[in-house]
């Protein structure tokens, strides 16, 4: 009896799903076709739908997608909002936005106009879309479990007030962020109060201020992006619990500029990455409890500044290479630990042959601490008297903090 019960239970939930299945239909939008517009399409759909959109350019208001409705573009088609309006707005679980070429949305100080904006939705899929010049590119609020993958904005506004973020995210859960590329906007990629998200093999180039920007955000994790020619590459403030793995910051100038600003932040995880050509590489201000592990810093102004309110940052099998200076800090007091790190301006010997240099290096030089206290001092770098301060410091140290030093540096590359 109870197999014929269960045989019995199966057979009904497939005649619900074929049933389901054959009652959605396709509604195609285009010249050719009875529905000429996209808001005819999305009127007549029910929910489960699919609307398909014939190549063309729609000059149509806000679209409101309030079912959970497949939109769908054939060959691009081209929604333009004519610098007035919000393009799409998803108000519904379940969404798919796929294929469009999205342009011009209107711009406000008092609104977050958006090419897509996500209201309080879940599962929602947002997909291989272009946008062009829009104030905010893709905005999720109070999103849960949705993705945006694939995805190309870019603006052309140079001033940070006439111009939002690529992709924004507020109060979201379980964002997957996935193989965009963001150019020219405020921020590329903004985080605020998103929890257990992945930020994964996103390009965020020249953007005005920051490639990706994260506040107030904990338990997310960011791999294989690149973050190049940015005002700033990344800022990550206020968060804790962050994952940071294969990223490559690039070529982030400026004076006040760098590949990542850690700022108030605990308990994260760096490995991987590759700093290449920044003004500061990371620059380390109240930040707790970090393991930074096989990273490359090459050829940046300084590789690492770590403030003296971080403590408990580790730094194991890390290479610095061609950086001018490798450590700087503001103070004498430093509670962290740097081992088994290789330094190019290591000087030490290894007679022991095991590969660990025999006497500890200290990777922060004195024309370095007074750099950080006078700056114009700069001027003075590479002649006689910054080379003589620095060798008469690692004979007899007496400006440089005494602890930070790595007691174990390796003799060549960690890999």
């Amino acid at each position: 009896m109870g197999g014929r019960a269960e045989v019995k239970h199966c057979l009904f939930i497939l005649s619900l799903f074929f049933c389901y299945a054959t009652s959605a239909k396709t509604i195609h939008v285009g010249s050719s076709h009875p529905y000429k517009t996209v808001t005819a399409g999305l009127e007549a759909a029910l929910a489960g739908d699919t609307v398909l959109v014939d190549a063309g350019h729609y000059k149509e208001k806000n679209l409101v997608i309030n079912k959970r409705i497949f939109l769908i573009g054939i060959n691009y088609p081209v929604l333009d909002g004519e610098k007035k309006y919000e393009i799409i707005s998803i108000m519904a679980d379940a969404v798919v936005v796929d294929g469009f070429k999205i342009i011009g949305s209107g711009i406000s100080s008092l609104q977050d106009l958006s090419g897509i904006k996500i209201y309080d939705s879940k599962k929602v899929i947002v997909k291989n879309n272009i946008l062009e010049d829009t104030f905010f590119g893709i905005y999720t609020q109070n999103g849960v479990d949705c993705t945006i993958e694939n995805n190309r904005l870019i603006s052309s506004s140079k001033g940070e007030q006439q111009n939002g973020n690529g992709i924004h995210c507020w109060k979201s859960e379980g964002m997957r962020i996935i193989g965009n590329q963001v150019t020219g906007h405020r921020d590329g990629i903004y985080l605020e109060f998103v929890t257990n998200s992945i930020i994964w093999r996103n390009t965020s180039i020249k953007n005005v201020r920051y490639g990706l920007h994260f506040m107030f955000s904990n338990d997310d994790t960011y791999v294989a992006n690149v973050f190049s020619n940015n005002g700033s590459g990344v800022s990550v403030m206020f968060s804790q619990r962050i994952k940071m793995l294969s990223n490559y910051f690039e070529e982030n100038w400026g004076d006040a500029a760098y590949g990542i600003l850690l700022k108030e932040i605990s308990d994260g995880y760096m490995e991987g990455n590759h700093f290449r050509k920044n003004t500061s590489a990371i620059y380390m201000e109240g930040a707790n409890r970090i393991l930074m592990k096989r990273n490359t810093f090459e050829n940046n102004g300084w590789a690492l500044k770590i403030q003296a309110s971080c403590m408990d940052v580790v730094l194991e099998q890390n290479n610095f290479v061609g950086n001018t200076f490798d450590v700087g800090t503001n103070g004498s007091l430093v509670l962290n630990r740097f081992t088994n790190n290789y330094w190019d301006k290591y000087e030490g010997y290894d007679l022991d042959k095991d590969k660990i240099g025999d006497i500890p290096y200290r990777p922060v030089s004195m024309f370095s601490m007074i750099v950080e206290k006078y700056p114009t001092a700069m001027i003075l770098f590479r002649t006689f008297i910054t080379a003589l301060l620095d060798k008469t410091e690692k004979i007899l140290p007496s400006l440089t903090p005494e602890n930070l030093k790595d007691t174990a540096p390796l003799m060549k590359k960690a890999f």
